[in-house]
C-alpha cells in the first residue's frame, strides 16, 4: 500500500518527497488497514463467546453505538449512530458485543444497507431471539463533499427481523426508545 500511496500521490500532481509527504504513504497504510480490520473479525465468533442461558424476552436496546466505515464506491467514510435491539429467547449476550459486532462489519468496505442487514443477520444466528432489530443512521462524505454535496442529508437504514417485522407495537416500541435523547 505504501506504494500505491506513493504512486497516487504522484498521479495527483503532488512530490511525495515533500517535508509534508514524506511519511503519508506509510500513514496511509496503517490508517486503511486499522479502518479495514474487520475483515479479520469473526462476528458470529464475538456473540457466541459471551453468550449466557438467561429467562428473559424482554427486549433489549444498545443504542447510539458509534459507527464508522468506508463507503466501498468512493473509498470516503460515513458515519453515524447504530441502534441495535433483540427480544431474547432465552439467551442474552454481554452488552460490549453488540458494539464488538457493528465494529467488525463496519471496518471494511461497506454500503450502509448491507451493514445494517449483516449486524441484524450475525445476531439473529447468534442467539435466535424472537426477533432482531437494527437502525442506522449515517452521514456520507461521498454525498457531502462530492456528487450531489448535500452536507447535512443523512441516509437511515433499518433491518427489522420476527417480531420486529411482524408485531407493530414491538416495532414502535423500538423506534420509540431510540428516539430518546
Amino acid at each position: 500500500m505504501v506504494a500505491l500511496t506513493r504512486d497516487l500521490l504522484l498521479q495527483l500532481g503532488e512530490d511525495p518527497d515533500r517535508p509534508g509527504l514524506r511519511k503519508t504513504p506509510e500513514r496511509v497504510a496503517r490508517s486503511l488497514r486499522f479502518l479495514t480490520e474487520g475483515y479479520e473479525a469473526d462476528p458470529a465468533a464475538i456473540l457466541r463467546g459471551a453468550t449466557f442461558v438467561e429467562d428473559n424476552d424482554e427486549m433489549v436496546v444498545v443504542r447510539n453505538i458509534d459507527v464508522f466505515s468506508l463507503c466501498e464506491h468512493h473509498l470516503l467514510p460515513f458515519y453515524g449512530k447504530c441502534h441495535v435491539a433483540y427480544v431474547p429467547r432465552g439467551r442474552i449476550v454481554g452488552l460490549s458485543k453488540i458494539p464488538r459486532v457493528v465494529n467488525a462489519f463496519a471496518r471494511r468496505l461497506q454500503v450502509q444497507e448491507r451493514l445494517t442487514d449483516q449486524i441484524a443477520r450475525c445476531v439473529e444466528e447468534a442467539l435466535e431471539p424472537h426477533g432482531v432489530a437494527v437502525v442506522i443512521e449515517a452521514l456520507h462524505l461521498c454525498m457531502a463533499m462530492r456528487g450531489v454535496e448535500k452536507q447535512n442529508s443523512q441516509a437511515v437504514t433499518s433491518s427489522m427481523r420476527g417480531v420486529f417485522r411482524q408485531d407493530r407495537s414491538t416495532r414502535m416500541e423500538f423506534l420509540n426508545l431510540i428516539q430518546r435523547h
